[in-house]
């Protein structure tokens, strides 16, 4: 058999399948360039525009937009929305991954469901279920207003939206990595008489750090981008709940173009980063090399 042929065996039968293209080269050429040219067009030139928009009228406009008090509580709020949603969704995606993988249980496939809710639900649809939960109107709002808290119109709202859309990215990074790995290597452990905390600090969280870590930078990047269940629970109260990119909502509504953009380019930062540890942590777990021929 040559190198550049292998043999499938399927029900008795032999199909010689070619070890390399037999498209047309011209066709592989144009594949390429129509992939690229999206590319191009639908990610590389939105992007250029905002750092483009962004300086398009000097620097020193650039950095006044930035140094802006209502940039910089925005730029705040969206820090610590995402600090605080990051923080809870991997104690709970950790929490439930394990849940999932490691026990049988009445309702299991229900609550493997529910994990994927907010992917299926629009986030204005969520930021108007917390306003009819938590509203004056609302069911609590009777019992928050007599208790003066506030979650609608303020930032434990924020929050709460924010927490609701990036529910599912650790979870989601984490379930199926703990499926493969199954449970051999703590039942061993747990052989030799570690205690379950001992078993999870030196067993489990070794095994799943690399995918904790990829669940842990989609729900950030989500988190400090979100737009519409944000926009539905903040009340848009400049200098208390307004987040990055509400912020840039208000100032292109505003006609202030230059300084929406300058704005902008924070979250475009964003995007970028995410994207180089993404594949970054692609590189570590080997899920973005390929496998070796022989």
């Amino acid at each position: 058999m040559s190198m550049n042929t292998a043999t499938l065996s399927l029900a008795g039968s032999h199909y010689p399948v070619a070890g390399h293209l037999t498209e047309p080269r011209w066709m592989r050429y144009l594949l390429l360039l129509m992939a690229l040219g999206f590319l191009a067009l639908f990610l590389l030139a939105p992007l250029l525009v905002v750092f483009i928009e962004a300086f398009r009228r000097g620097a020193a406009l650039y950095w006044q937009a930035i140094a802006d008090p209502d940039a910089w509580s925005a730029i705040r709020l969206t820090l610590l929305v995402a600090a605080i949603s990051l923080s809870a969704n991997m104690v709970f995606g950790v929490a439930i991954a394990w849940a999932i993988t490691r026990f049988q249980f009445r309702g299991k496939q229900v609550l493997v469901t529910l994990i994927d809710l907010p992917f299926t639900v629009s986030p204005v649809v969520a930021g108007l279920v917390f306003i009819l939960l938590f509203g004056r109107n609302g069911w609590f709002g009777d019992w928050l207003g007599g208790h003066d808290f506030k979650v609608v119109y303020a930032v434990p709202g924020v929050i709460l939206a924010t927490l609701f859309v990036t529910f599912p990215f650790v979870a989601r990074s984490l379930i199926p990595l703990m499926q493969a790995q199954g449970s051999d290597e703590e039942h061993a452990a747990l052989t030799l008489g570690a205690s379950g905390w001992t078993i999870f600090r030196s067993v489990t969280l070794p095994n799943i750090k690399w995918g904790l870590l990829y669940g842990a930078i989609l729900c950030n990047a989500r988190a400090m981008g979100e737009f519409g269940a944000v926009s539905v629970v903040s009340g848009h109260i400049r200098g208390l709940t307004n987040t990055v990119t509400l912020h840039i909502e208000i100032l292109y509504n505003e006609y202030m173009f230059s300084a929406a953009f300058a704005v902008a380019s924070l979250l475009a930062f964003l995007a970028l980063l995410t994207l180089a540890l993404k594949s970054w942590v692609e590189w570590r777990t080997g899920s973005g090399q390929e496998p070796a021929s022989s």
